[in-house]
């Protein structure tokens, strides 16, 4: 396994380094890299198709900085301080658990006061360089492909959060027990939270700047169900615990040819320090009986994710009806996760009927919000046609 960036170095290239990169945060990024660029280029190409087109917006220019900015550079300036410094000060300490204490409330306090006022000084000094006698008002053009460095910085901010906070409902006797260590964690991040919370305040942003959410929508899904796959190779190379359920059976004559661990894979070493056992000596994990045989369950959501994110994006030109391609995105997202649920473990709820894991629960609701898209879209668009 590969719990740290510097694992994967050392073994592919014989040199490693001291910082603990964790994997999983080295792929989110790659991912989020990756899914702004292709979310910048369908961005673009449908305002060069005459979808969608700039705004024109009135600013300022030549005033002096103003102290919302300056309180913002300075919050922003005490975070980085706090945290960067005490880092430097306390690193054979923080190295142990890097996520951990960034996700904490550890800091020191002289570090974020010193970059609360580097911040807001330079904040100040480049206002005062580009400062006029009479501040004069001019009109800039606003292409929609330029909100989306903001919009993935949003999600970005609102999917950790979100994540964390399904996360703690879906383990909420954990929750209970101890609140401070489950909220301030590392560990612990719901996709389908991130996706609902990140999401629903990129659209806020998107409507607040007049963006047709539709097409915002569907530029944006190839590229998130690409990060999605991508996340996953971060999961399944530093073993986080999203491997599925133990896997005794025989690997399949018609696939043998593939290594064994795509079939079961007992992810040791894995950043958790779970045990999964080996042949002849079971361990129990999360309640299940392993011996070294999990399903590698995020291995198969990435190659899923990435055959999905294919389809989306062979389609995107010829669906000319807005939303379409997001409602496509919808449920394939919803039948991936539901199936790949059914040999994962996650906390069951009791439904009245039945009982359904939160993911499960979600699938399905994403699956026919995406149904209903298609159909009311559709029915939508030959009505507008036909008049």
């Amino acid at each position: 396994m590969f719990p740290y960036l510097s694992d994967l170095t050392n073994y592919l290239f014989g040199f490693s380094f001291s910082f603990p990169l964790p994997m999983f945060g080295f792929m989110v990024a790659i991912a989020f890299i990756i899914a702004n660029y292709i979310w910048v280029q369908e961005m673009k190409r449908k305002e060069k198709e005459g979808l969608q087109t700039f705004t024109i917006k009135k600013v300022m220019k030549g005033e002096k900085a103003g102290m919302t900015e300056l309180i913002g550079n300075g919050i922003f300036g005490f975070i980085l301080g706090f945290k960067v410094l005490a880092i430097f000060l306390n690193y054979s300490q923080v190295i142990e658990d890097l996520p951990g204490f960034i996700m904490s409330l550890e800091g020191n306090f002289i570090g974020g006061l010193v970059g609360a006022a580097l911040l807001v000084y330079f904040k100040y000094r480049d206002a005062e360089k580009h400062k006029l006698e009479e501040p004069i008002e001019v009109e800039e053009k606003v292409h929609p492909y330029q909100h989306v460095g903001t919009m993935t910085f949003i999600a970005a901010i609102g999917g950790i959060f979100g994540a964390k906070i399904f996360d703690s409902i879906e383990r909420i006797d954990r929750l209970i027990a101890d609140p401070i260590e489950v909220i301030f964690s590392g560990s612990g991040l719901s996709i389908y939270g991130g996706l609902i919370i990140g999401g629903g305040l990129v659209l806020y942003y998107a409507y607040k700047k007049k963006l047709n959410l539709l097409l915002v929508c569907d530029a944006c899904a190839p590229g998130l169900m690409l990060a999605y796959g991508i996340g996953r190779i971060g999961c399944q190379l530093a073993g986080d615990g999203d491997w599925g359920m133990p896997n005794y059976a025989e690997m399949p004559e018609m696939i043998s040819f593939l290594p064994e661990w795509m079939w079961s894979f007992d992810y040791f070493g894995n950043i958790n320090g779970t045990d999964l056992g080996a042949p002849g000596r079971p361990a129990m994990s999360d309640g299940f009986l392993y011996e070294g045989n999990a399903w590698p369950t995020p291995f198969y959501e990435t190659i899923l994710a990435f055959i999905i994110a294919g389809i989306l994006w062979a389609f995107r030109k010829k669906v000319k009806i807005p939303g379409i391609i997001f409602s496509m995105y919808l449920i394939f997202n919803g039948i991936e996760r539901f199936f790949i649920e059914k040999i994962r473990i996650n906390s069951d709820y009791d439904l009245i009927w039945f009982k359904a894991t939160q993911a499960e629960i979600i699938a399905v609701l994403l699956f026919t919000l995406g149904v209903f898209g298609i159909w009311y879209l559709t029915k939508k668009s030959k009505k507008e046609v036909s008049e």
